[in-house]
């Protein structure tokens, strides 16, 4: 007989923790919600609006509130976009670089953390299972 897991609630749990453990771990964090838009800006400074929500599974209301609270917070701000006036790219601020070192210093400490204990091949299942929720439950179910 397979044993139950109850995988729902243990992911629930697991991702309260970690969100907690990840806002608490100093006085300078951000949430981890903030974190992935300074990762992304990181990576694509200038990005579209459309184009950051797309890659934290944001919709247009989800992001914009997002970026809302940074940009009060002077961690990133809106420019219209050259070619489209009614498009908006976002870029990092000096206190979002900042913000952003620390976010990656965190996220580096909490991922040696979550792997503690388990071996490469026991992590790599672990990252491909996580990976594969995203296509068993694509953007928009239930939305």
């Amino acid at each position: 007989m397979r044993k139950e897991h109850r995988l729902i609630y243990l992911l629930s749990v697991a991702q309260r923790r970690v969100q907690r453990a990840a806002v608490t771990s100093s006085t300078e964090a951000v949430s981890p919600a903030q974190a992935g838009l300074l990762f992304v800006l990181g990576k694509q400074d200038g990005a579209l609006m459309g184009e950051a929500g797309a890659a934290l599974d944001l919709g247009p209301a989800g992001i914009s509130g997002l970026v809302d609270r940074m940009a009060a917070a002077g961690l990133v701000e809106r420019r219209a976009d050259e070619k489209d006036a009614r498009a908006w790219r976002l870029f990092l601020t000096a206190k979002g670089r900042k913000a952003l070192v620390r976010a990656k210093e965190i996220a580096r400490e909490m991922n040696v953390r979550l792997a503690q204990g388990f071996s490469d091949d026991e992590i790599d299942t672990v990252a491909r299972w996580l990976t594969g929720i995203q296509s068993k439950f694509p953007r928009g179910d239930g939305e």
